[in-house]
């Protein structure tokens, strides 16, 4: 099955509604949402049509779907008005045979590692910085650490992007559809 990942839409209706596009047409069987999701953050500036309640609108829907991850600008108030789950710091997913460790990225993240073996992949989101690498952690385990960049406030440069995960390989892509990045697992 093919699986979208999107991170920090920080609320704003334009990019959620061109990543829900996106995700329509691919084919996809689920959409991953790494966090941060209705509130853009004190250190966020506003993204384009900041209108969180058009989010709402547009992702309880297919409530049936998302799998979240709660970040750092979610709160109870915003699982109050999604209709799906949000608050799990972290989920543990078994895709294509191999086990992924998916969280937000402020807590969990390359520098900060959860309890992961050999050939375990973390995703995650929060820096706002795409990323598809593998690493050599403590011990002499290879872990993949997969970002999927940020859907509506992209750091270091980078364009909006999102990401799909299709037969061992996770591609990362602009909301255009070209591919910047991808690391097969």
């Amino acid at each position: 099955m093919k699986i979208m990942f999107a991170s920090d839409i920080h609320g704003s209706a334009y990019y959620c509604r061109k990543m829900l596009d996106i995700y329509s047409e691919s084919g996809a069987g689920r959409l991953v949402i790494l966090g941060d999701i209705l509130y853009h953050g004190p250190r966020n500036d506003l993204p384009r049509e900041y209108a969180p309640k058009e989010v709402i609108a547009m992702l309880n829907p297919l409530k049936d779907q998302i799998y979240a991850i709660r970040g750092n600008c979610d709160t109870e108030v915003d699982q109050m008005v999604l209709e799906f789950p949000i608050m799990a710091d972290y989920g543990l997913m078994v895709l294509e045979g191999k086990a992924f460790y998916a969280t937000h990225g402020h807590v969990y993240n390359q520098d900060h590692l959860p309890p992961l073996q050999d050939g375990d992949i973390l995703v995650h989101g929060h820096t706002h910085i795409l990323k598809a690498e593998t690493i050599e952690a403590e011990g002499g385990r290879h872990i993949a650490v997969l970002n999927p960049g940020s859907v509506s406030i992209p750091k270091g440069g980078n364009p909006s992007t999102y990401a799909m995960l299709e037969d061992g390989v996770f591609s990362i892509r602009t909301l255009e559809g070209e591919v910047v990045k991808e690391l097969k697992l």
